[in-house]
């Protein structure tokens, strides 16, 4: 049974889009369609492009479609945390985009799902991404609480990608910016290990290794173990609900999180406590 399908229609003159269309199945006869496009010519003009046609659309719905319809859409799905070098070789594998892409800054783009054209440059599609990003940047900036240790927006955003790699739970990230912020107060170092990661990994995000020793010890601008205060900049580009934790952290008194082996974290106001969590994770990863 003919199906509904998608057919890239290429540039040039009405002939040549009579054998694109021929070529395709669409149509059985190209003088038809010449005449018909010639007749219907002051409707609009024919558009070049990627579009959807029905099962035996008929000649007429062909030409409409032409005219009016919009372009199929695709999508491409930018996931949290992802640093600058992960987004552009997602773009660069994406064979439905096209053109040369330049390497965004760390923490540019806002992790969503977008939808484009086939053919559409990649540079284009990075620059909606980043606009995304500088929108939601703002509009996250002007409602949050105050009082915030942060000088301005891209500090939110370099504090909300650590955020991001800390926790992949929503519900949590809040309270790991609460511990970020209460450390921040006290002058505390932040002692996250993604800072430590990004670096490591040369931007790429991960490693095929635990920290090493070595690596916690390596004296550099992101380093949160050997450094006061916030790294240089972004470690990844965090989403919106990171960005939100930032903007408007629980109330809590907590200095330290580690992972409780369950996909989540304990939280603790004392090193004592803290110490107890950390003896009660490497007892549950003996087991």
């Amino acid at each position: 049974m003919p199906a509904d399908r998608s057919i890239v229609v290429p540039a040039g003159t009405t002939a040549q889009l009579a054998t694109a269309l021929t070529d395709a199945e669409l149509i059985a006869y190209p003088f038809e369609f010449r005449l018909a496009a010639w007749v219907t010519q002051k409707d609009a003009a024919l558009r070049q492009g990627e579009f959807a046609f029905p099962a035996r659309a008929s000649l007429r719905q062909i030409l409409i479609i032409l005219r009016t319809a919009r372009r199929v859409q695709h999508r491409i799905t930018i996931p949290e945390g992802l640093t600058a070098a992960q987004i552009a070789r997602l773009l660069d594998r994406t064979d439905l985009l096209d053109g040369d892409l330049l390497l965004p800054a760390e923490g540019a783009v806002l992790p969503q799902t977008y939808a484009f054209e086939r053919g559409t440059p990649r540079i284009t599609l990075l620059d909606r991404m980043i606009a995304a990003m500088d929108k939601q940047r703002d509009e996250i900036w002007a409602g949050r609480s105050p009082g915030l240790p942060l000088a301005d927006p891209t500090e939110m955003v370099t504090l909300a990608s650590l955020v991001e790699r800390e926790t992949a739970r929503p519900e949590e990230r809040p309270h790991v910016a609460a511990v970020f912020f209460n450390r921040l107060r006290l002058g505390m170092r932040l002692q996250s290990d993604p800072t430590v990661t990004y670096v490591a990994s040369f931007g790429l995000g991960s490693l095929d290794h635990p920290i090493t020793r070595a690596e916690l010890d390596t004296i550099n601008l992101y380093n949160t173990y050997r450094i006061s205060g916030l790294p240089a900049g972004p470690i990844a580009s965090p989403g919106v609900s990171s960005l939100r934790a930032v903007a408007q952290p629980i109330a809590s008194d907590d200095l330290y999180f580690v992972a409780d082996g369950a996909g989540g974290h304990s939280f603790a106001r004392t090193l004592e406590d803290h110490n107890r969590n950390v003896a009660r994770l490497r007892a549950q990863t003996r087991k």
